[in-house]
């Protein structure tokens, strides 16, 4: 795809991942709405906004909208895409990139457990029906579904994080095989090094920033998976892999978390 005139939505676009996701579409040419809680008037605890994630996009010379968006909450869900598609007429690109964790295993608080699967799980199957018949009206699409190696791996106090993560891999596959005929991708790609966003730095206080890649790396690989043809779809694809393929890691020595797991 080229990304000249496109319009992308990137969800948890106020720090980390998605906002470098943000910035890589605007530099590659996409107008970018940013959708998260965190907003100039109304900051959370993590540094990073939305309205800052939209002056970086207008840096790059493109068209910025700041979506305030709780993700738990489905009519918000919904009102993020269509305020979108209102706001620039089309739209091209969905990253579904926003998630959230908390500690907790057989014995989480259920409230906690049905926050995660509301953001992680539920508010990516309804953002894809949302911007699925706007994608077929313009005749093609893109979506990138941002993943763990939780989903494949135990990680300690992190099994509905690492559930939610598994159902997202398999929502993918499913709505890849029903929306191809309409030339809308759907892959995911699996975050499986460790990647220094504020969020990952806050799950495993632990590790150490110096073994981990730039939120710029994950950013290019989503950015490499929108740009490819759309009989790419439907493919679930590990970080190490894809980075190591396209010659995109920055710190080669970077771990697998699988290493740093086990």
């Amino acid at each position: 795809m080229e990304l000249d005139g496109k319009v992308a939505l990137v969800t948890g676009a106020s720090r980390g991942i998605g906002r470098a996701v943000a910035a890589a579409l605007a530099c590659a040419g996409a107008d970018v709405a940013c959708a998260a809680r965190a907003t100039d008037a109304s900051p959370l605890r993590l540094p990073g906004t939305i309205d800052d994630a939209v002056r970086q996009v207008e840096a790059y010379g493109r068209r910025g909208l700041a979506v305030p968006t709780n993700l738990a909450v489905e009519h918000e869900v919904e009102d993020m895409v269509r305020r979108t598609h209102e706001h620039f007429g089309r739209l091209d690109i969905l990253v579904n990139n926003a998630a959230i964790s908390f500690p907790g295993d057989l014995q989480i608080v259920m409230k906690r457990y049905d926050l995660m699967m509301d953001v992680n799980v539920r508010a990516p199957f309804l953002a894809i029906r949302a911007v699925a018949p706007h994608m077929r009206a313009q005749g093609e699409g893109a979506i990138v579904n941002v993943s763990s190696a939780a989903a494949l791996y135990p990680l300690p106090g992190l099994m509905i994080y690492g559930m939610t993560k598994a159902a997202l891999e398999r929502m993918t596959i499913d709505a890849a095989q029903q929306l191809a005929s309409d030339r809308i991708a759907v892959n995911t790609l699996r975050i499986d090094l460790p990647v220094a966003s504020e969020g990952f730095l806050e799950t495993l206080p632990d590790a150490d920033p110096s073994i981990c890649e730039p939120v710029e790396v994950a950013a290019a690989a989503i950015l490499w998976m929108v740009r490819q043809p759309f009989s790419y779809t439907g493919q679930v694809v590990g970080m190490d892999t894809l980075c190591r393929q396209q010659g995109l890691l920055q710190r080669h020595a970077a771990q697998p978390l699988s290493g740093l797991i086990s």
